[in-house]
């Protein structure tokens, strides 16, 4: 064998094995995205919990929060939603590979169109630039000064938690979903499953970006989104994780 084959076959192992490493982490992060929303319900029934999120009115209660119970703080500004957004960046790289084959063209723009609200929706979060807020109002040392920072974390509060990019994110997802459902790689079940979950999904953020009343109605619909979701990550990540395997 010459040289140059022995180096193309090689080359082909090694992107053979990086893609199967990619697979493996991007199964895992699926798995663990599905744990998150069980363990945000989970948190929120701590008597604690409750007792101090009740207090947070103003901004300076949010800044004494966030220096006293900073982890809380977070998680009540979307912390856990962050983290489970930005653990699907594996899940969607290794969902494209092991899609790319039977349609690429919408694999990548399912994918490229993800990217693009993960990007939106983390610019948008108020979590960590309310967090730097409260520290530079702990180490302010004039009335003047902490005047500002509250004024700076009113507007935060006043704009409200921004779920920028969200649609992006659900839509790109019910793309993968229908792609997964004309190929052969996922089961039926993950593809319907995504579909279900992203479409409900849909639904409930468009409504409650124009109509934000009635929550009430929506919740069991938010409910049921939920936990397609969760049974869509579940499947698709123990599905990369069998691919990492091959």
């Amino acid at each position: 064998m010459s040289q140059s084959g022995l180096k193309q076959i090689i080359g082909a192992e090694a992107a053979a094995s990086g893609w199967k490493c990619l697979y493996k982490l991007g199964g895992a992060t699926a798995l663990i995205a599905a744990v998150l929303p069980l363990a945000k319900i989970a948190i929120g029934y701590f008597p604690a919990v409750a007792r101090l999120t009740e207090r947070t009115v103003t901004v300076t209660d949010w800044f004494t929060l966030l220096q006293n119970h900073s982890f809380l703080g977070l998680r009540n500004l979307g912390l856990l939603n962050i983290v489970g957004a930005a653990l699907l960046a594996p899940t969607a790289v290794a969902i494209y590979s092991a899609l790319r084959r039977d349609h690429e063209a919408f694999t990548a723009f399912g994918t490229i169109l993800f990217f693009l609200g993960l990007a939106v929706y983390l610019a948008g979060s108020r979590a960590f630039p309310m967090f730097a807020l409260s520290r530079q109002y702990a180490s302010a040392t004039t009335d003047a000064q902490r005047s500002l920072l509250v004024a700076a974390g009113q507007a935060m509060l006043a704009e409200g938690q921004s779920r920028s990019g969200i649609l992006h994110i659900e839509f790109a997802c019910l793309v993968i979903s229908a792609v997964m459902l004309r190929g052969t790689v996922f089961s039926k079940a993950a593809a319907y499953s995504g579909l279900m979950g992203n479409l409900l999904l849909m639904v409930v953020d468009v409504h409650l970006a124009f109509v934000p009343t009635l929550l009430s109605v929506w919740m069991p619909i938010a409910a049921g989104a939920g936990l397609s979701m969760m049974i869509w990550y579940v499947l698709v990540g123990r599905r990369l994780l069998q691919l990492g395997r091959f």
